[in-house]
């Protein structure tokens, strides 16, 4: 008997075509769609989301429109998804209800959403590098001026701060672009977001900044109002890298319908047409080795199916006619005759594409650890700075009033000390706090193998309680990534999984191959136990089996295993030893699944399992206060990808798998989750230590600033150095790595 292990083999993945740029700009009630259920569905391509806030605003705001039945926001794609009753709600009304609550809306087209995200990162760059290009030139007529010490002139001293002017008005002015485009949407929504303060800030500096040059004043603020867009465009522009890594696995996971099909028409004739084309009752040729691009019915031939991506089963099925096929599957043996159930739109795929989107959404309702600080920060700094102006303007008249002698300070004084707390609690800190331990972490990450795809992927990381691993690819090493075939005429997974084990040699003259049985030649047989061994009693381990007959030789049974990682079931222990409880769950054969949990230490496992009954046991999971990290590699495990409070996949799992998953982990080992796990819990805890660093530095400079006493050059300094802090605390989490 022999004992083999493989791996499972990966899938190719396309991009669906971008739509018209005319029809993008159509009458919404051009692109409405009827589901399954008989719902009108309009997709949407949503402009100007960025948080979990908007989330709720968009979906909350829309489901309270009479006849709405349905919304969900796809954060990281700005896909938005509205379900009405039919006729019960007019397209346009939607969109107009969007444009009132400040967010942009067009036909939704992937392409044209990956357009705006590449064209997002180019233009933070762009605002990046003037604000940085200007600071630094401004700093050399700055210095010079706080340095004087009284010796520079008067003359010479408002030359110094016009030159710093016509440097500091077009950049600030051209970099402060995001935010005051996000400031604008929300005050139209009338709300306020981070972005309002830090525009009123932008403004307000360079106007008084200019009119103390025109009145020969002593401070300007260009420096400062420069030096705060660097270090606040430096933290947007490290965020967005970091949601950019984050794609969708919907997109991908389409991607494996196949884009065309072989439709055989009345006459017989065989046409290739594009899977969208295909029609519920069509005739379609499947061919060995092609992937089913719609559900149907076979009609004609018998062969085996790979269906491992859809089920995790590592054994092929045999189909024979009046049989069902799944989109997805892999015809392995002969050709076969189907006939179409579904459209592509309505295949077992695309139902799993959108398990997938609804778990990216509700992932995507995740607060961020900057954006809890950023709903705090907003009113605090707005109510600090309208107090300040207030008590300065009033301050001289109730003192008056109650018998003390006070002159009046003037408007000038009361706005100048207003903006002082503008500037000093600009969040320049707060802007970097998140994104630079975030930008760390994974880069140490990254060096060990890791790939993290999201900022808020290590935070929620950091709370996992609950380990759900898949078996096939995953736990295992799985049998689907053979290269050869007993009989090298074979493309069925045994076969060759066992010529794998055996070595480069040459096919068997005159061999043949049964369908469903197995492959003949001569006297010599391989295949099922009832095709080469009938006499044969069936084995009780439940192992995957090929059986080899020759002549009057007794027959040879070769058992297929699927060997646990090789530190499987160390990573088990290092996540029960952190807390974490551990499960498995699969689409496999129970008795396969039963002995891979027991060899790796895990209680708690299901086999048999279905995309649907994984995403469900995620969901329950998630309904009792757990927060789950899911562990999966293939096409079924896509959707509780998604679904799961974090997730990862290994680096042999199928793209779409990887594109749901939070993090992916290169080469065979599973031990670097663990590591991967450990520095998400550091990464949040330094995290925490920046926000709260923010805090205090806020607490002690924005009364100071109320009170009248930060020059130019303290401010300039108290925002670089709280800058410098945060950053060299997340690089705190770099040198612990060097040091281990």
């Amino acid at each position: 008997m022999a004992t083999v292990a493989l791996t499972e083999s990966g899938c190719p993945s396309g991009l669906a075509p971008a739509a018209d740029a005319e029809t993008r700009r159509a009458d919404p009630s051009a692109f409405v769609r009827r589901d399954a259920h008989g719902a009108e569905t309009l997709e949407l391509l949503i402009q100007g989301a960025k948080c979990a806030g908007c989330i709720r605003k968009i979906e909350s705001g829309l489901l309270a429109l009479p006849g709405i039945t349905d919304a969900r926001l796809n954060l990281s794609t700005g896909r938005l998804r509205v379900s009405w009753s039919p006729g019960a709600v007019a397209p346009s009304l939607i969109t107009e209800s969007l444009a009132r609550m400040g967010y942009g809306a067009a036909a939704f087209d992937p392409a044209t959403a990956a357009r705006q995200v590449d064209e997002e990162g180019r233009k933070l760059l762009r605002y990046l590098a003037v604000a940085g290009f200007a600071a630094m030139n401004i700093m050399m007529f700055s210095v010079p001026v706080w340095s004087g010490d009284g010796e520079m002139g008067e003359g010479t001293r408002t030359l110094l701060h016009w030159i710093s002017a016509l440097i500091a008005i077009p950049a600030a002015l051209y970099a402060a672009q995001p935010f005051f485009r996000s400031a604008w949407t929300a005050l139209r929504a009338r709300r306020a977001n981070m972005d309002v303060p830090i525009s009123l800030a932008v403004f307000l500096t360079l106007g008084i900044s200019i009119a103390e040059t025109l009145q020969q004043g002593e401070h300007a603020y260009f420096d400062g109002i420069t030096m705060l867009l660097f270090f606040l465009l430096i933290g947007r522009y490290l965020d967005h890298k970091l949601r950019e890594q984050a794609r969708t696995a919907a997109r991908d996971l389409l991607a494996l319908q196949s884009v065309t099909a072989s439709r055989i028409g009345a006459d017989g004739r065989v046409v290739a047409i594009g899977a969208a084309e295909i029609g519920v009752g069509d005739t379609l040729l499947l061919a060995c080795g092609d992937r089913a691009p719609v559900d149907g019915i076979i009609l004609e031939g018998v062969s085996d199916l790979d269906r491992s991506m859809l089920t995790g089963e590592t054994l092929p099925q045999a189909v024979r006619p009046g049989d069902q096929i799944h989109a997805g599957v892999i015809n392995l043996s002969q050709r076969l005759v189907i006939r179409a159930s579904a459209r592509a739109q309505d295949s077992s795929v695309a139902e799993l594409a959108r398990l997938i989107e609804a778990g990216e959404q509700g992932r995507a309702r995740f607060v961020r650890l900057a954006e809890k600080a950023a709903a705090l920060y907003v009113p605090v700094v707005h109510s600090l700075a309208l107090a300040t102006f207030l008590g300065w303007l009033l301050a001289p008249a109730l003192l008056r009033f109650v018998g003390f002698e006070a002159a009046d300070v003037g408007f000038r004084v009361a706005l100048m000390n207003a903006v002082a707390v503008l500037i000093i609690t600009c969040p320049c800190a707060l802007g970097l706090a998140v994104p630079a331990v975030q930008v760390v972490a994974t880069g140490r990450l990254f060096k060990r193998g890791v790939l993290v795809k999201s900022g808020d992927a290590l935070e929620r990381l950091a709370e996992v309680d609950v380990a759900v691993f898949d078996k096939t690819g995953t736990l295992t090493l799985g049998i689907l990534r053979a290269a050869a075939s007993l009989a090298r005429i074979s493309r069925h997974p045994l076969s060759r999984a066992l010529v794998e084990a055996a070595g480069p040699g040459l096919a068997a003259d005159s061999a043949r191959e049964i369908p469903g049985e197995g492959i003949a030649a001569g006297d010599a047989r391989l295949g099922r136990r009832t095709f080469a061994a009938p006499a044969c009693l069936d084995a009780e381990d439940g192992a995957a089996e090929l059986w080899f007959a020759q002549g009057d030789a007794p027959p040879v049974r070769f058992a297929f295993v699927d060997a646990l990682r090789i530190d499987a079931a160390q990573t088990v222990s290092a996540l029960q030893q952190r807390g974490i409880k551990v499960e498995l769950i699969s689409g496999d054969r129970p008795v396969a699944v039963a002995a891979a949990a027991r060899e790796a230490g895990i209680d708690t496992w299901v086999g048999g399992a279905s995309p649907a009954d994984k995403t469900a046991r995620l969901a329950h999971l998630l309904a009792q206060g757990f927060k789950p990290l899911m562990i999966g590699d293939g096409l079924n495990d896509a959707a509780a990808l998604a679904a799961a409070h974090a997730s990862a996949s290994p680096g042999t799992a199928l793209e779409a798998s990887q594109a749901a998953s939070d993090l992916v982990i290169q080469g065979a080992a599973l031990m670097p989750l663990i590591e991967a796990i450990d520095v998400a819990k550091m990464a949040r805890a330094r995290a925490l230590e920046n926000l709260r660093f923010s805090a205090l530095y806020n607490v002690i400079a924005a009364p100071l600033a109320a009170a009248g006493f930060l020059t130019p050059l303290i401010a300039a300094l108290a925002m670089s150095g709280s800058s410098l802090v945060v950053t060299l605390n997340a690089l705190r989490l770099q040198l612990s790595w060097r040091r281990a």
